[in-house]
């Protein structure tokens, strides 16, 4: 993956520079000009170039005399995700992500990613995995591969697929593998930050301990899933909806072989032949808005659960999120199994 920096040029540098540089962008042919401090100047491209040759410019002349001083950019963490959508259907696909000083921190291109969302993401990934010993006895089960790359690894593409960039991964068992095998993230233009269970604190509890989050929403999310979630879909219904959390759920049909009678106090008032209904298991994936996590105690044993539990006491919003395409919680042989013949027959990038 390209860095975003190599779409940053200095200002002051030639005509000569960027034209080398946006050569070698070739499709991704933009440069954003900033200073040293990596604040946002302005804009080039090859048909800024083409104009400042016909006004009689060199290519030894600095680019600062031919650029456009006001490009589109989003501003980390205050941005509508329905600018985003505007931006990529009016087909802009390349545009810089600043802070809060004008400084670029990092360059999103539709051509690689679906979306942007406003969303920090928590990947929970400290379990012992149990249930696929001995695969985990030396190696945490986030790091088992399926196909040509690890579990956590496929789960956490996906949500940079939708333009997802600052993570926190909760990490307990074998975790120092987990780290050195992603690092801080640099390799996939994202950001990475671990925190460490000192003892297990349920499948949410860990969350309490992030004090940096950048968004007002918050995803939580296992580290053993494979899955095809679109995830824009699933943040526009959640606002759409207004919910407090949202919670992925799996549809389950059960039929039942007998028909069924529908009482009253022992009065049989009717009957349904072999009816089929519809059940909605626990997805493990869980979309909130931050002040949520104030729910959520500190240094705790607390499962997501938990927090579901205590919303719905204080009369908070809870949606259920139906998903029918591709979900696989890998917790068991079988489900390893599955994965591995799967994983070449389902698109999750």
């Amino acid at each position: 993956m390209r860095s975003y920096k190599e779409h940053l040029i200095l200002s002051g540098s030639s005509i000569k520079q960027a034209l080398s540089v946006l050569n070698d962008l070739s499709l991704d042919a933009i440069l954003f000009v900033v200073d040293k401090n990596e604040k946002l100047i302005g804009s080039i491209t090859d048909g800024d170039v083409r104009r400042g040759f016909l006004n009689n410019f060199t290519l030894d002349s600095v680019i600062d005399t031919i650029i456009q001083p006001k490009p589109r950019f989003i501003r980390k963490g205050y941005y509508d995700v329905q600018k985003i959508i505007k931006y990529r259907e009016e087909n802009f696909r390349i545009i810089p992500v600043l802070n809060d000083n004008d400084v670029v921190v990092n360059v999103i291109n539709f051509r690689h990613i679906k979306s942007y969302l406003p969303i920090d993401a928590v990947i929970m990934a400290g379990g012992r995995g149990q249930r696929l010993q001995p695969l985990t006895d030396n190696t945490p089960k986030p790091l088992l591969k399926v196909g040509d790359k690890p579990i956590m690894e496929h789960n956490l593409d996906r949500l940079t697929l939708f333009g997802i960039d600052d993570f926190w991964v909760s990490v307990n068992y074998l975790g120092e593998q987990i780290k050195n095998y992603f690092g801080h993230g640099k390799k996939k233009n994202i950001n990475i930050e671990y925190v460490w269970e000192n003892e297990p604190l349920g499948t949410i509890g860990a969350v309490s301990q992030v004090r940096n989050f950048k968004h007002d929403y918050i995803l939580v999310t296992n580290s053993d899933l494979l899955t095809n979630i679109d995830y824009e879909h699933f943040f526009l219904e959640f606002i759409k909806q207004e919910a407090d959390l949202a919670v992925l759920t799996i549809p389950y049909q059960v039929t039942i072989p007998y028909a069924v009678l529908e009482t009253e106090k022992g009065e049989v008032k009717s009957f349904k032949e072999k009816p089929t209904y519809t059940y909605y298991s626990n997805g493990g994936i869980y979309l909130m808005k931050k002040e949520m996590l104030t729910f959520i105690p500190q240094d705790k044993f607390f499962n997501a659960t938990d927090l579901m539990e205590e919303l719905i006491h204080n009369n908070k919003k809870i949606i259920s999120f139906p998903f029918s395409g591709y979900w696989l919680d890998v917790g068991k042989h079988e489900d390893f199994e599955k994965a591995q013949n799967d994983i070449n027959n389902i698109k999750f990038v």
